[in-house]
């Protein structure tokens, strides 16, 4: 760690490195352990608020040569009878090298043990026990009437959950909002979304001097409105003896100092933790078992390491039957007769297994990606394209498919939509439909896939990630599904003011002057003002509707829709039954949220 080795580097040359210390990830209670310094204290700085003397290893040498442990202790929250272990090694000041912690600090600390407590112990204290716990009932049934989305757990029971898990507190955190926002006072809704704004800012995997400034505003704005739990007597000491929500003060500067935290968590080095720790220990007798654990990781590693030599030796590939399956094909054909293409399905036997994988609607075909997840390949902003088998029970022309569907006037939808894929200015408003080319080979699909990048949320290695979008009649032997998505509006504008919010009907492709044309029937949602809720910071939008007050459709490309969307209703003093439906909430309410907190990159365009 004192002089240079030559190491072979990422870029294929070779250079001269130096070795030290990167940044330590540690939850709170580690982090005081590990830098002695006495619980409650911040690890980084010698006051909360007051001050901000930063931390140094030197300058902690030197109060314990000035001062009594008990000065120390008391005066300035060191255990002097402790070494941190970074002072043997150069470069390495624990005090800087200590980073943030998303999961447990901010999401499961400052989120859940302390904002959601927090309202709950208002609504208490302002309501009594018995109509606090049935305020507390509706909101549950408001989180239970979340509508479906990749990636977002069913709230079946509201927050009632035996054990808190990160990703419940995660997918909490996405729906709290608009479930809560008509029980509390304005100024703690102002709070929460200035904190959710800050979690989303700093989870961002770019950052930039302005998004570092953005940060700073938000922790500012929040620290001012979290007054309002010192006003009505939920924390009447202040927060001074939380350090947790201390900690989110240091995330500007440690996103100067290691980058974009993108997810940074120990629960990183948990996940280690469980491979090279307790699962060793299970599996050791329990009686001096710190050798029996040694020996169980190198061996762990010995096995991983031949089968990964093994793979790169194609000795894993098949079994003994169809190794000695080949070798009587190769005695028994002339090698001349043996083609590659054997061992790939032919055609017909890939169309057969698709159709036999779309059966029951539970996956359609070419669902060879998860509904949400990570998707190897090349950087495009976005992508989306058909399932690859159609549906086999709908009408195949356009009038009857219209009907089929509730829609009479889908033969005029169609029409316009060819005319304005054919001419380089759409058709004006108020004109009167041209007449319908004729359209062939009419297919109907329930499903698309949608590709998009996404590097803050998880997504492979070039940041892509994949969505299933459904639009099907019977979903899972359940009520119907019917996405919703973002439509490019005007692409030369930020944010949600260059998109729109639709939901889709059903997909479609048919041809029309040679060439073929995949679509999708969509119904239109119109924002309800022209910036977003002042009080959420969310776009409210709600369903348009024609002059005979039926449902506004059209029939957009598919080049048009961007990703999923997702529409939490804005429930006012709605009292939601005991039986109320997740899959009732988009017919159920007149105005909906356009939930930016659904996952980080909604976050990134619904602004």
């Amino acid at each position: 760690m004192l002089k240079p080795e030559i190491t072979r580097c990422p870029d294929g040359h070779f250079g001269r490195v130096i070795y030290g210390l990167g940044p330590y990830i540690a939850n709170y209670m580690e982090q005081i352990v590990v830098t002695a310094i006495v619980q409650n204290w911040c690890d980084n700085l010698q006051d909360f608020y007051e001050g901000f003397h930063i931390r140094t290893r030197e300058h902690a040498k030197d109060l314990a040569d000035a001062f009594s442990r008990k000065e120390l202790w008391d005066n300035y929250g060191i255990i002097s009878a402790i070494t941190p272990f970074s002072d043997d090694f150069p470069r390495a000041d624990i005090h800087e090298l200590m980073a943030g912690d998303l999961l447990h600090q901010i999401i499961k600390g400052c989120f859940k043990d302390h904002l959601v407590d927090w309202v709950f112990a208002y609504i208490l204290l302002e309501h009594g026990e018995t109509e606090g716990h049935e305020i507390w009932g509706q909101i549950d049934r408001h989180l239970a009437a979340a509508p479906t989305f990749p990636g977002l757990r069913p709230f079946h029971q509201g927050r009632n959950f035996k054990q808190w898990t990160g990703d419940n507190s995660k997918g909490l955190m996405k729906i709290f909002l608009p479930a809560v926002v008509n029980f509390i006072p304005p100024d703690m809704t102002r709070a929460i979304k200035y904190f959710m704004e800050f979690c989303y800012l700093v989870r961002r995997s770019i950052q930039t001097e302005h998004t570092v400034a953005r940060i700073t505003h938000c922790l500012e704005r929040y620290h001012h409105y979290r007054h309002i739990f010192v006003t009505t007597g939920v924390r009447p000491d202040g927060f001074s003896s939380l350090p947790l929500q201390h900690s989110a003060d240091h995330y500007p500067r440690h996103i100067r100092q290691f980058g974009a935290p993108n997810g940074l968590c120990s629960s990183i080095t948990e996940s280690k933790h469980i491979k090279a720790v307790k699962e060793p220990w299970r599996r050791s007798n329990k009686y001096n078992p710190l050798a029996q654990m040694l020996t169980t990781n190198q061996r762990t590693d010995k096995l991983a390491a031949a089968r990964a030599d093994f793979n790169d030796q194609h000795m894993l590939q098949g079994s003994c039957l169809s190794e000695a399956l080949q070798a009587f094909l190769s005695l028994a054909l002339d090698e001349a007769e043996l083609d590659e293409s054997e061992d790939v399905p032919s055609e017909s036997e890939d169309q057969q297994g698709s159709i036999h994988k779309s059966k029951g609607n539970a996956v359609e075909a070419g669902d060879d990606v998860d509904e949400d997840g990570a998707m190897e390949g090349p950087r495009v902003l976005g992508d989306v394209s058909l399932a690859r088998q159609p549906e086999r029970t709908y009408p195949r022309t356009l009038p009857d498919l219209g009907l089929f569907f509730g829609v009479p006037d889908l033969l005029s939808l169609v029409s316009t939509f060819l005319y304005d894929q054919t001419h380089p200015e759409p058709l004006p408003d108020g004109s009167p439909t041209p007449p319908c080319p004729p359209v062939l080979s009419i297919k109907v699909y329930h499903s698309a896939a949608a590709t998009f990048y996404a590097p803050s949320d998880i997504s492979g290695i070039g940041g892509m990630r994949c969505e299933r979008i459904r639009a099907t009649p019977l979903w899972l032997k359940g009520p119907a599904r019917y996405d919703r998505v973002f439509a490019e509006n005007n692409s030369t504008v930020e944010g949600f003011r260059g998109l729109h919010a639709a939901r889709v009907r059903t997909f479609l492709s048919f041809k029309s002057g040679g060439v073929e044309y995949p679509c999708a029937l969509i119904q239109w949602f119109s924002p309800v003002a022209d910036e977003p809720d002042e009080l959420t910071g969310l776009w409210v939008v709600e369903p348009d509707f024609n002059g005979d007050n039926r449902p506004f459709y059209g029939v957009i490309h598919l080049d048009s829709i961007l990703r999923l969307a997702h529409l939490i209703p804005v429930f006012g003093n709605a009292i939601l039954p005991p039986d109320f439906h997740q899959s009732q909430s988009l017919d159920a309410f007149k105005t909906y949220y356009m939930n930016k907190y659904a996952d980080h990159h909604a976050h990134e365009i619904a602004f």
